[in-house]
């Protein structure tokens, strides 16, 4: 029989502490529960740090309008990707480039949820989740994340959507989700500015000088809650079902990034590198942008700032869930949804409209290259000590297929990365050989992640 439902008060209580809940399918009334479906970075104090960011959209592309015809130095910017022309120098484009362990499954969630882990993802209706293996931004962000207020920014659109694809006989999380802890275990990402921005500059105040103060001067021990209450949170989460157990796990990670932000301030700054430059922003209004262009701009504003400030160096932005039916009309030449066009059946009409939606990710791509380039930072800019993926899990939109997937880097990674390239490597390449090597660039490095066979050559 089902449990009775918890009350809306209920709250997670530790010792001499307690802390409230958000709302929870489980205190709706007569609702029955479901099933339950070492290395450090470098301390080079003179050298800017390298920054992160991977950028995210679903449904793949049309690839004879992203993949230059020639390879090396003297490439000419297909359709798709002519908006990235004043960044040609600053970029790699990579072709070729493969995750083997997705040309099993289903069409979309076997190749968004390993899009960073390079592994298999179990079919799953929800019970046993696994995508093989941690990602590759949450292996630098445990390595590096103690040297930052925030280990790392998870941002996206898009609510997190549970429940089952009937179609597929997949659970729908895995399209919502490219950042994983551990093979069953996502990382929470903000939807919302407002609180996004309160993560990253809520708890400092500016001191008479001008000079960042500390948030919190309250003892170790007072810093704590979240590990006071853990006890009574996992006892509460065996009585939940799946989709409560993710609301839970996504809140306690929330309240947890916060607590890490305020105990980061509390102590001695361990960075030694800071930034030449501070930025003044400006905090976004309380509810989300209603309008989606808005929205993704003001996302990408907050990753700027997360890097200029230090206050990360590791970060992802998804533009959408996988299998996104978003309808891009406000697109010129567009009308109509984003999964449904890039299903083109190999249509003129349709394949025009895709081409101009993948354009359009591009153009978004540029503001922030824009946006990172124009900060001076060392004898350069933050582009030139960043690493700024961008790219799909899957090829073709109406193949599916997962191999010669559109991939772009952008960014120096330090003086690292030899840029202004078209690198096609060799068919069936590992997507994983390029984490590999931005894992190096990170301070973390590794010899293997995910499904890799070595490097790939990018300096």
């Amino acid at each position: 029989m089902p449990l009775p439902p918890i009350s809306r008060r209920t709250l997670l209580r530790g010792a001499g502490c307690s802390l409230a809940l958000p709302f929870l399918e489980a205190m709706l009334p007569h609702q029955p529960l479901l099933r339950a479906a070492g290395t450090e970075a470098a301390k080079d104090k003179a050298k800017p740090p390298v920054r992160m960011g991977v950028l995210f959209f679903p449904n793949g592309v049309w690839q004879d309008a992203w993949i230059p015809k020639k390879d090396g130095a003297d490439f000419e910017l297909p359709y798709s990707l002519e908006p990235l022309a004043p960044h040609k120098n600053d970029l790699l484009v990579l072709s070729k480039l493969d995750k083997k362990h997705s040309h099993t499954g289903d069409g979309h969630y076997a190749k968004t949820a390993n899009f960073l882990t390079g592994l298999l993802v179990a079919k799953t209706t929800g019970k046993e989740i696994s995508t093989g293996g941690i990602s590759v931004d949450q292996l630098a962000a445990q390595k590096i994340g103690h040297l930052t207020p925030l280990p790392s920014l998870e941002l996206g659109i898009d609510p997190v959507i549970s429940g089952i694809d009937s179609n597929v006989g997949y659970t729908r999380l895995y399209g919502s989700y490219i950042s994983w802890k551990s093979p069953s275990v996502p990382v929470a990402k903000e939807i919302n500015p407002r609180l996004v921005y309160e993560r990253l500059f809520g708890g400092r105040k500016a001191s008479p000088a001008g000079k960042t103060a500390k948030a919190d001067t309250r003892n170790a021990d007072d810093l704590k809650l979240l590990d006071m209450v853990m006890d009574d949170a996992k006892s509460l989460r065996k009585k939940l079902g799946r989709d409560d157990q993710f609301k839970l796990d996504e809140y306690l990670d929330s309240v947890d990034a916060v607590e890490r932000r305020i105990q980061f301030f509390a102590q001695p700054d361990p960075r030694g590198w800071k930034p030449d430059t501070k930025p003044t922003p400006k905090a976004p209004a309380a509810e989300k942008p209603a309008d989606f262009r808005e929205h993704v701009r003001l996302m990408l504003d907050l990753m700027v700032l997360a890097f200029w400030t230090d206050s990360t160096r590791v970060s992802t932005f998804m533009f959408a869930n996988d299998v996104s039916g978003r309808n891009f009309s406000f697109v010129d030449g567009v009308k109509g949804a984003h999964h449904e066009i890039s299903h083109h059946e190999g249509k003129a009409e349709k394949i025009e409209q895709y081409k101009r939606i993948n354009r359009w990710h591009t153009e978004q791509y540029v503001y922030l290259l824009d946006k990172l380039r124009a900060v001076k930072e060392g004898q350069g800019n933050l582009l030139d000590n960043s690493m700024i993926l961008m790219g799909c899990g899957m090829s073709d939109g109406n193949r599916h297929d997962p191999n010669d997937l559109p991939i772009v880097l952008a960014g120096k990674g330090g003086g690292t990365i030899k840029t202004g390239r078209h690198i096609a490597s060799p068919a069936k390449t590992p997507l994983c050989n390029l984490y590999v090597s931005m894992l190096e660039r990170m301070g973390t490095p590794v010899e293997r992640f995910g499904d890799s066979s070595g490097k790939l050559e990018i300096g």
